[in-house]
């Protein structure tokens, strides 16, 4: 993996989970996440009338992708709503790079280096340690994170395959989010209408901040697919866990125990044999 490749993922780790901390500071979770993905699906619409269209052959992946995307988003609002970001984000966020990882090598023949596997295992390891701290009010938001980590592997392995058959990774990113936020923002309207449109006047400048972070996110990244191993990538781009961490105090003022730093540490160290894969 080059510089300029781990310098670009690493920054789609920063915006990613920058507009995590958005929807997790909302006064309500599923409407803050369905602003969010409205403005992303609106900058989507305006910027895709100048980009090529995707080759015909990643259509198929792009309305798989969007139907996850549309599971995760629900599941990231529901997570949300009952627990910690400093929890359950690192859990989400880093036990799908082991799964990537593991379907991807057995299903689909993709090879990585032993130092790839060493660095995507010591993120593992660093994630999968918070879970041994978790109390009990915390288990059913784990479980929740952990139920998300699949989908994220699964819309993970799909669009690493459609972004390298699109020929076009910025359009490919953008259909996805067009048909992620659409679809959900038709269906809360037609449950909350008035508490929606009350709710998206009071704060459009946080819908716009955090579209723009998913997009930007998850577009640089599906760039990096392109050019790098899907597993290495995926598991690179977990490191947003060390930001999340960060602004889950900060901001979000969650109180963070001793533990979780400790396996930040370990996240941290995963990044950087990750480097050199």
């Amino acid at each position: 993996m080059t510089a300029l490749v781990f310098s670009v993922v690493l920054f789609a780790a920063v915006l990613h989970a920058s507009w995590n901390a958005v929807v997790k500071g909302g006064a309500d979770t599923l409407l803050t996440t369905i602003l969010v993905t409205a403005c992303a699906s609106l900058i989507a619409a305006l910027a895709l009338p100048f980009l090529p269209a995707p080759a015909r052959q990643s259509w198929p992946f792009i309305g798989a992708s969007a139907l996850l995307q549309i599971l995760y988003f629900c599941l990231v609002a529901k997570t949300y709503r009952i627990a910690d970001m400093s929890q359950t984000y690192p859990l989400m966020r880093g036990s799908a790079p082991l799964i990537v990882a593991a379907t991807g090598a057995l299903f689909f023949g993709i090879l990585l280096t032993p130092t790839a596997w060493l660095g995507i295992s010591i993120i593992c390891a660093g994630i999968l340690s918070m879970a041994v701290f978790a109390r009990g009010q915390d288990i059913k938001g784990l479980g929740l994170a952990l139920l998300n980590a699949g989908v994220i592997a699964g819309y993970t392995l799909i669009d690493g395959t459609g972004v390298r058959l699109s020929g076009a990774p910025a359009a490919y990113t953008l259909w996805i989010f067009l048909f992620t936020g659409a679809p959900l923002l038709a269906w809360t309207l037609f449950r909350r209408r008035a508490a929606t449109k009350d709710y998206f006047v009071a704060h459009w400048h946080l819908g716009m901040a955090g579209g723009f972070g998913t997009l930007a996110s998850y577009g640089l990244a599906l760039w990096a697919m392109t050019v790098a191993p899907v597993a290495v990538v995926a598991a690179l781009r977990e490191t947003s866990i060390v930001f999340a961490l960060v602004l889950s105090g900060l901001v979000l003022r969650e109180r963070i125990r001793p533990s979780r730093l400790v396996a930040v540490c370990i996240i941290a160290a995963g990044a950087g044999v990750l480097r050199f894969a």
